[in-house]
């Protein structure tokens, strides 16, 4: 079976990509420009894991949908630090990006569209939620000749199991950005950033993540 894989370059999505690519050969990953300050620093997260994958990477801009939202990851002038779950949110973000998704799938014919939904934000999010996947593959069904069906690894997992099973299989984390910012690092003030970090700290993994994060820059400035 292939796979079409929704990558942010944030951790569950890095996870859930690892974690389903024996299973749904990965053979393409989306990456989506909503006018988000993040949107450079997931494409280069994203490119550089889709590298590790094998696979090409599609960047998808969609500005109209900055225009309908009042976000404020969609503020460019706005502190992440300032950021709550309820600011962040983007109308119907997660059914837009699965909808393209599943026009991809159904044209190259892939089975499975993976995407990193987890437990702790599904009990903000909706649209992180099992019910939600379901009722999305129910509409791909109709809405698609080949009824591809949405796959997430790490929908029943917390955080600090997300991040140990990206360990366990040995994701490649280091290129991860999880910040709701645009840079040049994590912010580690953000709702995004607080999750990753209370993540790495109940898993003992704070100072060995920092530690490879900064290896990696040098590697890359040599």
């Amino acid at each position: 079976m292939s796979s079409v894989i929704l990558l942010s370059g944030g951790m569950d999505s890095v996870v859930a990509a690892w974690a389903s690519r024996t299973e749904h050969e990965p053979a393409l990953t989306l990456t989506f420009d909503y006018g988000q300050r993040a949107a450079q620093r997931e494409l280069e997260a994203a490119l550089n894991v889709s590298a590790e994958l094998g696979v090409p990477n599609r960047f998808i801009k969609l500005p109209w949908l900055a225009k309908l939202s009042a976000a404020s990851i969609t503020n460019a002038g706005s502190d992440p630090a300032g950021d709550t779950d309820a600011s962040v949110w983007v109308p119907a973000r997660n059914a837009i990006f699965l909808s393209i998704a599943g026009a991809y799938a159904e044209s190259m014919a892939c089975e499975a569209i993976v995407c990193g939904f987890n437990a702790e934000e599904a009990a903000e999010f909706p649209d992180n939620s099992a019910e939600f996947v379901q009722r999305v593959d129910e509409m791909l069904q109709m809405a698609t000749r080949n009824a591809p069906r949405v796959v997430s690894p790490t929908l029943p997992l917390t955080k600090k199991e997300i991040l140990q099973l990206g360990v366990e299989l040995g994701a490649p984390l280091q290129f991860l950005w999880s910040c709701y910012g645009s840079g040049p690092q994590h912010c580690w003030q953000c709702p995004s950033c607080r999750r990753l970090r209370a993540a790495l700290g109940e898993a003992g993994l704070w100072e060995s993540f920092i530690g490879q994060r900064a290896s990696s820059r040098e590697d890359k400035n040599q």
